[in-house]
């Protein structure tokens, strides 16, 4: 069966609330936040929102059920998204089938998270059991041994080196300076990259995001009624959503996007050498390496030598992560997830907080999500349009 478009759906109203590295205020209010921002930028009423999609990890108790009563809104649809790091292109897929199918007129997609000082200790105590029964022995915890893990096998098996990691966060770093909420405000060498304290070999301070608390949001509806409003808009050419791919790979060096990638770029008419732009999910850079081979822009392993060939910074030839990415932003828990979707929307609307993509007319937006200890479940990834395409 061939899949159906997104023909007549539109993406808008990027809004980002503000990041601190640490917060008294809970989720809920995150969440609230980016609510009211979204009913204030696209100019309606909080009652012509009816459909929500919520991804957060510091919620809980609640789920999106009980933030219903919080924000005082009566959805006819809802749903939580419990993927992390992936769920911005999967609330985004989600909620354009609902309006499509006239269960929603306008759905709010809301990722946020606070973090107290002990939020992220808390969070990962109960994040996984499989990652738990595998780490902890070792007197572990927490991604930065996941990741070393991928990081060093990926390494070893392709050739990757430091220094080539380095120049992508060097390059997102710059691309972080005309980012108003980015929380890394200094601009970063690759001596600086490469002298950084030790986390967990191979990996070092900047290869880490920094947890923080804020929230990213946008909305999706009608076409028509973007228009109606007003409101400058992205149109979706293509999705993809895939878990636990690969499962019998003996240590993760491929993600989901690669079972799905042919059909992914088919759907939307377009090709790798087509995109004016990449957003990708870049918590730890081997990930970031992973998605540029996955989603065809090189062959597996060759990552690092295309990071060699290109400028990944905005005025580059190759912009990626065009705010500065997480590993710059921050990873405002959740909220880490649409980072990147809601930059592409910024950057097809003409509604950049940051460096401007000159003349981009269609971009991709990748996600990753819920590490275990040897891979990350849930990859996702979004091709976007500018709305007169």
């Amino acid at each position: 069966m061939s899949r159906m478009g997104y023909e007549g759906i539109a993406v808008c109203v990027p809004v980002t609330v503000p990041y601190s590295r640490y917060s008294l205020r809970s989720a809920h209010w995150f969440c609230g936040r980016a609510l009211a921002a979204l009913i204030k930028d696209a100019g309606i009423a909080k009652a012509d929102v009816d459909g929500f999609c919520i991804s957060s990890f510091t919620l809980a108790p609640d789920s999106a059920v009980g933030l219903t009563q919080h924000l005082g809104v009566s959805p006819r649809w809802l749903d939580h998204i419990p993927m992390g790091g992936a769920s911005g292109v999967v609330a985004l897929r989600r909620a354009a089938r609902a309006v499509q199918a006239g269960d929603a007129d306008i759905v709010a997609c809301i990722a946020g998270d606070t973090n107290y000082v002990d939020s992220f200790r808390n969070t990962i105590a109960s994040f996984s059991q499989f990652a738990n029964d595998a780490v902890y022995p070792y007197g572990s915890g927490g991604p930065n041994a996941s990741f070393a893990f991928l990081t060093d096998h990926y390494m070893r098996q392709f050739g990757a080196t430091r220094e080539d990691f380095g120049k992508m966060c060097v390059a997102q770093r710059d691309n972080a300076l005309a980012t108003p909420h980015a929380m890394m405000k200094r601009p970063l060498s690759l001596d600086d990259y490469l002298n950084a304290r030790p986390i967990a070999d191979p990996l070092r301070l900047f290869d880490c995001v920094m947890p923080c608390a804020g929230a990213e949001a946008f909305l999706v509806m009608s076409d028509d009624r973007a228009k109606s409003l007003g409101l400058p808009h992205a149109a979706i050419l293509s999705t993809i959503e895939r878990h636990n791919a690969f499962p019998d790979d003996p240590i993760q060096i491929r993600g989901g996007w690669a079972m799905d990638v042919d059909g992914f770029y088919d759907h939307a008419g377009v090709g790798p050498e087509d995109m004016d732009f990449v957003q990708a999910y870049d918590d730890y850079p081997v990930i970031c390496f992973m998605q540029i081979e996955d989603l065809g822009f090189c062959a597996k392993g060759g990552a690092a030598g295309f990071v060699r060939d290109h400028d990944l910074t905005t005025g580059g030839d190759f912009p990626f992560n065009t705010s500065g990415g997480q590993l710059s932003v921050g990873q405002a828990g959740a909220a880490g997830g649409s980072l990147g979707l809601v930059e592409s929307i910024r950057q097809l609307t003409d509604q950049c907080l940051g460096r401007v993509v000159e003349g981009a007319q269609v971009g991709l937006a990748s996600c990753f999500g819920m590490i275990n200890y040897d891979r990350g479940l849930c990859t996702s990834a979004a091709i976007l349009a500018r709305s007169s395409r």
